[in-house]
């Protein structure tokens, strides 16, 4: 019966895998290749108006899902766009939980007070959760940020002209 103790094996290092973690969770949700958010802005052709509405907004609305594999698991994270931060490009920003919508709705608006060439920008912040196999849903704390290209916009002034009829 000793025989049988010894070749008993409770605790063998070397057929144990290693255990997922929440960090190795995190870890892979930071490094999802995230769109930054498409920047739409009207008007188009990257001309506006000094002291004129110019409107901003995405089409980046809906979840992104991937499936990695993480220490030989099938893992599933959603990321979700839940914070637009709109860069004016004069120095203004402002963040908003709604993507904004296209012309007339403006609900995303910006006033350009001079005359001259800016870079507007969106910056879009997802947040997770994961799924190991066919497991139920868990929240990834935190939130990745992902910066969008700044686009060329001219804002230029209107001269009025006195017309006759």
């Amino acid at each position: 019966m000793a025989g049988e103790f010894l070749n008993a094996s409770f605790c063998n290092t070397e057929d144990q895998q290693p255990v997922l973690t929440l960090a190795d969770v995190q870890k892979a949700f930071a490094e999802l290749k995230l769109d930054p958010g498409t920047l739409v802005v009207q008007p188009p052709d990257g001309l506006t108006l000094v002291n004129f509405k110019t409107n901003f907004y995405t089409t980046t609305t809906t979840p992104t899902t991937v499936t990695v594999t993480l220490l030989d698991q099938p893992v599933t994270i959603e990321a979700t766009p839940a914070t637009y931060t709109w860069h004016f490009g004069d120095g203004q920003t402002t963040s908003t939980t709604e993507p904004g919508a296209a012309y007339p709705a403006l609900t995303i608006t910006h006033e350009y007070l001079r005359k001259g060439d800016y870079r507007p920008s969106l910056s879009t912040t997802y947040t997770g959760r994961y799924k190991v196999a066919d497991g139920p849903w868990q929240t990834i704390p935190g939130t990745v940020t992902i910066d969008g290209p700044g686009q060329p916009l001219r804002a230029i002034e209107a001269k009025p002209k006195l017309v006759g009829y």
